[in-house]
Formats: C-alpha cells, structure tokens, sequence
C-alpha cells in the first residue's frame, strides 16, 4: 500500500482499518506500506497497531541489537551473508503471530528483505519428502559456548543457569551442560501448522534454517574439522533423531526459491509479515542498511497443530 498523500498517521490507519489489514494478510501473507515516512520515534505506535503488545525475543537465534522497548534491529548477522528464508520462532513451544520491520535506512546495494509464501512453498513439497516431516516432526539440537554462535547468556538473555532450567522445562527443551559453560539444547516441535483463522496449512520450521548444509562456505571452511556436527551451533534431523536426506534438503531449498519474492527497501517502509503464511530472509548488502523489527501475538503449537503431526 502506497500513501496517497503526505502526512498520514500510519498507525492511526492501521487501528481503524485492522479489519482490511488482516484480510489483506490472509491473502498474502505480508503487506508493505511506502510513502508514510515511519521512523524510529514513530515505529513504536505502528509496531502496536499492527501486532499487538510487542513480544520480548528469547531463545535468540539471531544476533539483535534493542533500540527501544522490544524493539529489535531486524539482525545483526554479517552483511555479506543471506539469511536463509525461515519463520520467526517455529522452532519454540511459542512463537509471534504477526512481525513487522521498519527501514530506518536503506542499503546501498541488495539488502531486502526476502518472503515467500508457506501455503504455496507446501504445496510444492513431493509427498514423500512431507511424509517424514509430518509424522515426525523437527528436532533443533543447539549448541552455545563453543566458541561458534552465540552463548547462551545472549541467547536466553540471563546469566543464571537457574533461570535457563526453569524456561527450558517450561517450554519442552531438553537440557544438558557441558564443560566450559557450554550448553545443549533439544526439542521436538511440528513442521507444519494450521493458520487459525483461514485454515490453510502451512510450512512452519526450522529444519532447512538451522541445518548444517545451510551454512555459509567461508563459516564450514573455517569451522573445517574443529567441531563436529553434534557440536556446531545448531543442527536438525527428524523428530525419531533420523537424518534429512541432502536430495531432500536440497528439494527443499527449491521449494523456497520457486516461491521467494524480493523488494527494495525504501526510507520510512514498513512491511507487515504474517509469521504463519509467509516466510522470511535477507539479501546480502552493501552499504549501512537499518532495518528494525518487532513481534506480536503470541502463539503456542497447540492452537496451530496440524492433524498429520505428532
């Protein structure tokens, strides 16, 4: 959506018209608004009027930077790698609902932020290749204090080991400390969804983002025979512990780039992402790109499962 005139109050919009919003996002999964000069000091009322009461980011897989109230810079990870298309947060027991990002300043070269859409990435998926997904799910084994990634203080934004147990019982993770203050992480979660208002099923994982062959080249030369799998910072297999075929990851990979779209970022966008139907990424850049993010309307797997999970 482009404004049609100067000096519109784009979150004033969004709260009289959260109806037309939502049915643009049924159907397309992400929306994005030019033309209404957002900037930092205004992203706050928009993020509220699109998404609700902002959530906090824990279980961080992605190096953030806070600039304001659970207002995150969208990444911090290098510039010159792409992020892998992906859905915030599947892999935890709960997850955003709606994600909207904010260019506070565009890159010089490349930088967008990728999208494609979950319902259609699904249905390119052979059946064979979905089987094992549905009727077993994901696991996400995750590695912090190695030396590669993040700690696990960053990534569960405490330094009490206490606290780490107490949020990992909470939410179905299996723990394990290790020498050194290193930690592992396991769990089990569904790879696909339901969206509770359209009934669409959807592709909804991690297993492509957080698998080793997803790795950058430079990162697994470097890494070389230093860490083994077990230990890399994170690593996914089906749920029963059997490993994701490379044929099919690279299957899936193609199911990703057949449906990926990509828009320049302008000055004051902001782009509205429904988490469940549309998955998302990043281009590498050059240049000092600023793009903030935050999330709203928390979900649990149980008010998305699908009836071909676990």
């Amino acid at each position: 959506m482009v404004a049609t005139e100067s000096g519109l109050d784009l979150a004033r919009w969004a709260t009289e018209a959260a109806g037309t919003v939502r049915s643009w996002l049924d159907a397309h999964g992400a929306v994005l608004f030019r033309g209404f000069d957002v900037d930092l000091n205004g992203f706050a009322a928009v993020l509220e009027a699109f998404a609700g009461a902002p959530s906090p980011y824990l279980e961080r897989s992605s190096p953030r930077t806070e600039l304001g109230d659970r207002i995150y810079t969208a990444t911090d990870h290098p510039a010159d790698q792409t992020i892998v298309l992906h859905c915030e947060n599947s892999y935890q027991r709960a997850f955003p609902r709606r994600l909207v990002f904010c260019c506070l300043r565009p890159p010089a070269t490349g930088g967008a932020t990728t999208l494609a859409d979950t319902r259609r990435v699904l249905g390119r998926i052979r059946p064979e290749v979905l089987a094992g997904f549905a009727e077993h799910g994901v696991r996400y084994v995750r590695n912090y204090g190695t030396g590669l990634g993040m700690s696990w203080q960053e990534a569960f934004q405490t330094q009490q080991r206490a606290d780490v147990e107490e949020y990992c019982r909470e939410q179905d993770l299996e723990v394990e400390w290790g020498e050194r203050d290193r930690l592992r992480t396991s769990q089990v979660r569904p790879a696909l969804a339901v969206h509770p208002d359209t009934g669409d099923r959807v592709w909804f994982n991690h297993a492509v983002f957080f698998h080793p062959r997803s790795l950058p080249a430079q990162v697994t030369a470097e890494v070389g025979g230093r860490l083994t799998e077990a230990d890399l910072p994170a690593t996914t297999c089906y749920g029963d512990g059997s490993p994701i075929l490379a044929e099919d990851l690279d299957h899936l990979r193609s199911a990703y780039a057949a449906e990926r779209v990509a828009v320049p970022w302008e000055r004051g966008d902001v782009l509205v992402v429904d988490n469940l139907l549309a998955a998302h990424g990043r281009e590498p850049f050059t240049g000092e790109r600023q793009v903030v993010v935050g999330m709203g309307g928390p979900l649990t797997w149980d008010a998305v499962r699908d009836g071909a999970n676990r």
